[in-house]
């Protein structure tokens, strides 16, 4: 039923009517009482667009996603609990949430633009942060409320939540030392992403702290999916000193990894040693258990919304939300 309709039965004026659902002063207690009755028995629904229009609000967040190469293959886990968890909250608000993807070969500065003139949302969340995000300066250009999945170096201040790369980079090579291992490989994605320069970053310097060189062909940065990270695990095992040890960034990069030794008839764990990204339901199905990391990724979605939410209602002192980081948890394995 529509406004006009629920007037109509009411023998009012679809002015009064819609005064009395939005508790304008100008309209009787026993008016208002007697709409707001009669709209519930006929369950009026307001029209969204409409108030949204009036009220310049839509009641919505946006959650920009990127679709990676992995996605049709294996689904998303990481995103799909992520989205979970921000879901979860906004309903519990009355607030709605869309999703918006874009594919690697696009720019996401390009469609964050698209959606913004079409006013689709209050506030958005961004994955997949650059070190410099241009999709960061126009929101806070523009004063729309926002937060990042993922930290950038991009100047301003504006909330953010992140996986703590720098303490899970510690950890792997801490354990590849103490085992020995000189010949140290990392597989991470292209270094505009912001997560991998920081495990880059730590990695150097985990070497450099263990006065080991730091060798050029031990280091990939540019490859997500398993395919790619089969395809670089078989050239760093074709080098004239290859790698002992492979840490591999990446959802289900690991998948690739395993492949890649088997089919060079070595055995992951045995012969050389790797650590995953994350226990994913892929990663879970490899033997030897793959050594990675458990990440509590629906509480992580539950709190972009909260911080998102407290974002949209508009600042509240002069102290900007820290970013937050998210420890992970050594999953044991039989890898590495």
């Amino acid at each position: 039923m529509d406004i006009r309709s629920l007037a109509t039965h009411l023998n009012l004026s679809i002015g009064t009517v819609s005064r009395a659902l939005n508790g304008r002063k100008d309209v009787s207690e026993a008016t208002r009482k007697r709409v707001i009755e009669m709209a519930g028995k006929l369950g009026y629904t307001p029209n969204q667009a409409g108030q949204s229009l009036r009220r310049k609000r839509t009641g919505t967040a946006a959650f920009l996603l990127p679709v990676g190469p992995d996605s049709m293959t294996y689904g998303d886990p990481f995103f799909l609990s992520i989205l979970n968890g921000v879901q979860t909250v906004l309903d519990e608000n009355g607030l709605e949430l869309v999703v918006l993807l874009w594919r690697i070969e696009q720019n996401p500065l390009e469609v964050l633009e698209r959606h913004l003139r079409r006013g689709i949302a209050d506030g958005w969340i961004l994955a997949a942060t650059q070190s410099q995000d241009a999709r960061i300066a126009l929101l806070l250009a523009q004063n729309t409320p926002f937060i990042t999945l993922g930290r950038s170096e991009t100047a301003g201040i504006y909330p953010s939540i992140d996986l703590d790369f720098e303490d899970m980079v510690d950890t792997v090579m801490a354990r590849f030392l103490a085992a020995g291992h000189e010949r140290i490989a990392l597989i991470t994605s292209g270094p505009g992403v912001n997560f991998s320069h920081l495990v880059t970053a730590r990695y150097k310097a985990a070497l450099q702290g263990a006065k080991l060189p730091f060798d050029p062909d031990l280091l990939y940065a540019g490859s997500d999916s398993a395919q790619q990270c089969a395809q670089v695990t078989t050239a760093m095992l074709a080098l004239d000193r290859p790698p002992t040890a492979i840490f591999v960034m990446g959802e289900n990069g690991a998948v690739g990894a395993y492949a890649s030794l088997r089919a060079c008839g070595l055995e992951p764990g045995r012969d050389i040693a790797i650590v995953g990204f994350r226990h994913t339901a892929a990663c879970a199905a490899l033997q030897p258990p793959l050594s990675c990391f458990s990440v509590p990724v629906r509480d992580i979605g539950e709190d972009l919304a909260r911080a998102l939410m407290l974002a949209m209602k508009g600042p509240s002192g002069d102290q900007p939300m820290p970013p937050k980081l998210w420890k992970m948890t050594w999953v044991d394995g039989a890898s590495g």
